[in-house]
């Protein structure tokens, strides 16, 4: 083999080399973008609860200033089965629209 074949054989070498992928880095994985979507699903999550809650804590509130829960039989006390099925407003939208403008008693 002449010294000019082996130089060629030399860079074709140094080519394929320099085409194959890095092995140590093949396999690395961000996961920033995992963490952002997590805590946004958390935060989504959470939203959705605490929402819950306060329809649920406006509509008991309602429902006590318009005395729909008071019980028949004795004056003056509240049915707590009436409270917990109440629905002082017709539609949950307006339970949170009262909360979110009204926020001092």
């Amino acid at each position: 083999m002449s010294e000019k074949e082996n130089d060629v054989e030399k860079g074709v070498m140094k080519m394929y080399r320099e085409s194959e992928p890095n092995i140590e880095d093949l396999y690395e994985r961000s996961y920033i973008n995992h963490i952002a979507w997590s805590v946004l699903v958390l935060a989504l999550g959470l939203i959705f609860w605490l929402t819950i809650a306060l329809i649920n804590a406006e509509n008991q509130r309602n429902a006590l200033y318009t005395a729909m829960c008071a019980d028949p039989v004795f004056k003056g006390e509240l049915d707590k089965k009436c409270l917990k099925s109440v629905h002082s407003r017709e539609h949950w939208w307006q339970h949170v629209g009262y909360a979110l403008t009204h926020v001092r008693p």
